[in-house]
């Protein structure tokens, strides 16, 4: 369960990606244009200490942008090659906002959905004391038997950036598709998803147990 707070952030994540995706290798859209939100789904963190979610994104004329972030409330031990920027939430605090691929907490998450079907995150704002449910934007499904067992990820040992984001890890490697539009593939497990526009599945990322 994604518990989501009425919250500003500033600057606001799609200010943070508008400076920070331009300068990705897999980027294909103009420079200095707004960030427009798609759909996005979030994954649940275990021991719930970090915020979990991937945003698809558009970009002026450009494609839709798959981007996986984590928010932290403190440096990734590591990470510097990996933030995308740092904001002030106005309940939570400063957060510290990564490219998730190179997160463990997302590369745990990301394996059980593919390989388990986990599935996303339910999402919810508490105002009052009463949790109201926030209708999901996109659908997602592994290809993974449901409740399969999960390797454990162990550390994130390297990332790749290409249109297909590598992500190596102790005892599984993953693959995240940057540009979901049907046209890159990899082997093993694949996520799916569907959203408004996008009816028919299209792979969003793929797993496979080294």
């Amino acid at each position: 369960m994604a518990l989501l707070h009425r919250a500003e952030m500033r600057p606001t994540k799609f200010a943070l990606l508008a400076a920070w995706l331009p300068g990705r290798p897999w980027y294909q859209g103009p420079a200095g244009a707004d960030i427009e939100r798609v759909a996005a789904y979030r994954f649940d963190d275990p021991a719930g200490a970090v915020g979990v979610e991937t945003l698809l994104v558009s970009a002026g004329d450009g494609p839709i942008h798959q981007v996986p972030l984590t928010y932290r409330d403190a440096p990734l031990d590591g990470g510097d090659d990996w933030l995308v920027g740092t904001t002030e939430h106005s309940v939570l605090g400063r957060r510290w906002v990564y490219d998730a691929c190179a997160d463990p907490v997302y590369a745990a998450t990301l394996a059980a959905a593919v390989l388990a079907d986990a599935g996303q995150a339910q999402e919810y704002f508490e105002t009052d004391g009463q949790r109201e449910y926030r209708e999901l934007s996109m659908t997602i499904a592994g290809s993974g038997t449901r409740g399969a067992e999960v390797p454990p990820v162990g550390a994130v040992h390297r990332v790749v950036e290409d249109d297909l984001t590598v992500i190596v890890t102790d005892f599984v490697e993953l693959a995240v598709v940057r540009r979901p539009d049907g046209g890159t593939a990899s082997e093993g497990a694949v996520l799916t998803g569907t959203w408004s526009g996008q009816p028919s599945p299209l792979p969003l990322a793929y797993a496979r147990r080294r």
